[in-house]
């Protein structure tokens, strides 16, 4: 399966949401192909560290693609892996478009604040026109970076409920800090020591919500 991670904002958290997608498919016994196509350049910055704290062992294969290498290339190496997690940049670039070209599962996480909600009917707008080329694509929405408490989640995730082409995913990942600093250490959230039980409850629950609506046993 072909999992992007993207949307049209940065610092909503795909890449910390990618990262984690790709350890934890890899644990599985999947074999995975991490592909980083975002200039930033963060998810090969993260297996850079994974790599050192590993002892050269990531679990996945990682390469670095953009703008229309991204679908070129990986529909050359579909059949040598199991799935491919793809991040892609918070900009509507040539190199997502050709991600969600032959993305099966598009996830976007929005930040709880109106700055990344108002990018919501963009987003739509481009879902919407890909799955023209790309009828198999689904995509999905959830709350990243959600506050402890307060009235914002609430708010945000009854406009993202309503969205006629992203499936909202009512499995919210709360800022913490675990999140940030196992992607320092390159590390999947459920690889920390000392360990943080919510958080890696709040990366399963959503995993498991993500199957679940596509109707497929979580590997």
């Amino acid at each position: 399966m072909i999992f992007t991670t993207g949307g049209i904002k940065g610092g909503s958290g795909k890449t910390t949401l990618a990262t984690n997608l790709a350890v934890y498919l890899s644990s599985k016994g999947r074999d995975v192909l991490f592909v980083d196509a975002d200039d930033q350049g963060s998810a090969h910055e993260f297996s850079v560290q994974r790599e050192a704290a590993m002892e050269g062992k990531a679990g996945f294969t990682l390469i670095r693609l953009s703008d229309k290498s991204v679908r070129t290339e990986i529909l050359k190496l579909l059949g040598k892996f199991d799935d491919v997690v793809i991040d892609t940049g918070g900009r509507d670039t040539a190199s997502q478009r050709a991600a969600l070209s032959i993305t099966d599962v598009y996830l976007v996480p929005f930040y709880p604040r109106s700055l990344d909600v108002w990018t919501l009917e963009p987003v739509e707008n481009l879902v919407a026109e890909m799955q023209v080329g790309n009828p198999k694509l689904h995509a999905f929405s959830f709350i990243n970076r959600a506050d402890p408490k307060g009235g914002d989640n609430r708010e945000v995730s009854e406009l993202l409920k309503e969205s006629e082409h992203l499936t909202y995913l009512d499995t919210p990942l709360i800022n913490r800090k675990a999140f940030a600093n196992a992607i320092t250490y390159g590390l999947g959230i459920f690889e920390l020591k000392p360990s943080d039980e919510k958080a890696s409850s709040e990366f399963l629950a959503l995993y498991n919500a993500l199957f679940n609506v596509l109707k497929i046993k979580p590997y």
